[in-house]
């Protein structure tokens, strides 16, 4: 059993003592870390240079951060409601800081996306892998230390204990380093408990002994870290839309977190549960007419009857929202025969005459085995009280029938005696870690057991590939898998540019897209869809994210498949360079469909006298608000259709601020702005509870005042 520890002091000074000074510690990534725990091996680290302290993890994150005072009213009172009394790392501020000790190296392999570009110490010490050789990696360096936030029940007297919301790397990481363990190699493995952490079954639930220290008071049941909803905008949306366009019923889900991710789960329901809105928002889109055979060949638009089953690293808040849609009700089994006796309709969920015929037609029970007795109770088909005894079952009452399948009679006999009513022990989600808004977590945890272990966590060995002794099983349970991700960029060849920028600096990181891609190539009927707004903007101006080429790749040309903008889909697959740049042409926004049209025909991959077809000329941001507009009218495609913890009036002051920050980029810019802001005068009446929440109705200095015209100026554009 572990020692347990109510201080985390004295379980470092403990880990210390058995592992000498030079630590190499494992960190899960997100909210799985047990940061008061962290940060008290960070603080002996800073205060003792004897101790070498390497942490390798990934995705350390940060709460909101402000730059100057007006970010600052707005931010800090949000944050605090929000994120409560979550613990912050120490070592993600000093990374900001540039103050990280000499003697300490932080390793990641996934960056919270964009906050540590030109974070010197975090672009020196990234490792660029794969998720599913993260694992490998971690064990390669050294680790002696791993530690996890967890969360713990009693059942009968006996503590129980689950990785809670990060079995992905260390359920793997622990079966790499198992053997080692046994011939006496020094790996200390540390769990500090929280209660708000979600108890999760499947390879998460661990038992005690998987543990040799563990962290229990109070005073660490911090609120764990839990970003708000985003806005969702008309590009989100369409790019969404056209995303649910491609999803095959019966089939398999995988989702990245972000807007586009809340978008997708929004169009499937809409298919779902408003069908003739989802079709007639296609056909504003003139979706059919200008993708038809490829939306047709790949995905549907009918309401699912057989519904999805997800596999996926990210479990999004977005899952649940599916799941009680009615949309991930598709269970999956661990046994390959019962698995593809049902993808093949030979049998059901339901325990009846069928049901046995379809195991008898299949080769089970003439007679039945008691291995296969076993198994099939195990899975429900026979009560838990039955047994197996001479060729025969026989129930708690002590009655008995033949274990035989392959007659009426022997079938009717076991179903009067001896059977379940359903299949048991189906999962709608094998998933790798999860990260969501608060309210997510408090779902979770709210959820009846027996439908929580529906939601299987473990790890992305399992998740993020097919290889291993299980994998004509994972084929079996995969089928019809459409992955689907976020890209920064794509290349007019088909590459996708995901995780980094031409000079080398890491934007976040590979994780497991390129494995989810890889995947769909190796899957029969599988497909990697890859997803992205068709331009950005910054400092005021306006750029496309379909380019030429790029210095940078993630995912190499020679995988593309499908690309989603907010215009529509290209299907890449198999295609010439030719016909994958015309596609791409498409989907791109029209002001710089001819640029990138000249930069193809440059290089001798585009025929000079190709024209981009006019069904096609009309990509424009003006175009797609116009195809939203009467469904907005009618209630949908909100900005916050899963709700927000942000009050209304912080949704119009995010819009303004956005504005102000665009209208002050740029010296000319700046000044056209704040002239504008100092000739207009009054301030209407309505716009008051804005400039409260800042504390700028009355202004007390000239900042102030400033302030307070420049805000007025952008909120009459937001109200």
């Amino acid at each position: 059993m572990p020692r347990s520890f109510d201080d985390v002091a004295e379980c470092v000074e403990s880990t210390l003592a058995r592992v000498g000074p030079n630590i190499v510690l494992a960190l899960p990534l997100g909210i799985g870390k047990p940061n008061p725990l962290v940060n008290e091996f960070y603080r002996r680290a800073g205060r003792d240079p004897v101790i070498k302290l390497k942490i390798f993890t990934a995705l350390s994150l940060r709460t909101p951060q402000w730059h100057g005072e007006l970010e600052r009213r707005f931010l800090q009172p949000l944050s605090e409601r929000i994120f409560g009394n979550y613990v912050p790392l120490d070592y993600v501020q000093d990374l900001h800081e540039n103050k990280v000790p000499a003697n300490v190296e932080i390793v990641e392999f996934f960056l919270d996306p964009g906050a540590l570009l030109h974070v010197d110490h975090s672009q020196r010490h990234y490792v660029s892998t794969n998720y599913t050789h993260v694992a490998r990696d971690v064990a390669a360096q050294g680790v002696n230390v791993i530690a996890q936030l967890v969360a713990k029940r009693t059942i009968d007297g006996r503590a129980e204990y689950s990785l809670g919301s990060n079995p992905d790397v260390t359920v793997d990481l622990l079966e790499i380093l198992a053997q080692d363990r046994r011939r006496g190699r020094e790996v200390v493995v540390i769990g500090e408990v929280n209660r708000h952490m979600p108890f999760m079954f499947g390879p998460a639930a661990v038992t005690a002994e998987t543990f040799d220290y563990v962290i229990e008071h109070s005073r660490y049941d911090y609120d764990l870290f839990a970003p708000p909803n985003q806005r969702l905008q008309a590009v989100d949306y369409s790019v969404g839309l056209y995303a649910a366009r491609l999803v095959r019923d019966g089939g398999t889900l995988q989702l990245g977190i972000g807007e586009l991710g809340e978008a997708v789960v929004y169009a499937l329901q809409l298919r779902q549960q408003q069908n003739a809105e989802f079709r007639d928002m296609l056909r504003a889109l003139k979706a059919d007419v200008r993708f038809g055979p490829s939306l047709d060949a790949i995905g549907g638009d009918a309401p699912f009857e057989s519904g999805l089953y997800a596999c996926t690293e990210m479990f999004i808040d977005g899952f649940l929202d599916l799941y009680r849609s009615g949309i991930l009700r598709r269970r999956v089994y661990d046994h390959l025969r019962i698995q593809e006796l049902i993808n093949d309709g030979s049998i059901g969920e339901r325990i009846d005459a069928q049901f046995l015929a379809g195991l008898a037609a299949a080769g089970f029970g003439a007679p039945l085995s008691e291995v296969e007795f076993t198994l099939l109770q195990r899975l429900g088909v026979f009560q838990r009280e039955c047994c197996y005894s001479s060729g025969r079952i026989v129930n708690s009452e002590g009655r008995s029938a033949a274990a035989r399948l392959d007659s009426n009679s022997a079938r009717n006999d076991l179903l009067a005696l001896c059977t379940g009513r359903q299949l048991i022990g189906g999962v709608l989600l094998h998933g790798g870690f999860f990260l969501g808004p608060r309210g997510f977590y408090a779902a979770l945890r709210d959820l009846p057991e027996l439908e929580r272990r529906q939601f299987s966590m473990g790890g992305v060995a399992f998740i993020n590939g097919l290889d291993g002794p299980d994998q004509a099983l994972k084929i079996a349970q995969r089928r019809h898998g459409r992955f689907i991700n976020s890209t920064m960029m794509v290349t007019l060849l088909g590459a996708a540019v995901s995780d980094g920028l031409a000079d080398g600096q890491v934007v976040s990181g590979v994780g497991g897209q390129y494995n989810f891609v890889a995947m769909a190539h190796s899957l029969p009927g599988a497909r990697s869809i890859v997803a992205l707004r068709s331009t950005r903007q910054k400092n005021g101006m306006t750029s496309s994210n379909i380019v030429w080429n790029y210095g940078h790749a993630t995912i190499p040309r020679h995988l593309r498949d499908i690309v989603v903008t907010e215009y529509g889909i290209a299907d890449l697959r198999g295609r010439s360079d030719q016909d994958v740049i015309a596609a791409l042409l498409n989907i791109a926004d029209l002001r710089f469909q001819d640029e990138l049209k000249r930069a193809a025909q440059d290089a001798g991959k585009l025929a000079r006298d190709y024209q981009i077809p006019e069904l096609h000329r009309n990509n424009t941001p003006r175009a797609l608000e116009e195809r939203f507009a009467m469904a907005r009218a009618r209630g949908l495609f909100s900005e916050f259709p899963f709700g927000t913890d942000l009050t209304s009036e912080e949704i119009i002051l995010a819009s303004a601020l956005a504005r102000l920050k665009t209208h002050t980029t740029g010296r000319w810019t700046r000044l056209r702005t704040v002239a504008s802001a100092m000739l207009s005068w009054g301030t209407p009446v309505n716009l008051q509870p804005y400039l409260r929440r800042l504390s700028l109705e009355q202004p007390r200095t000239r900042q102030e005042w400033l302030w307070q015209r420049l805000l007025v100026r952008e909120l009459r554009s937001v109200i």
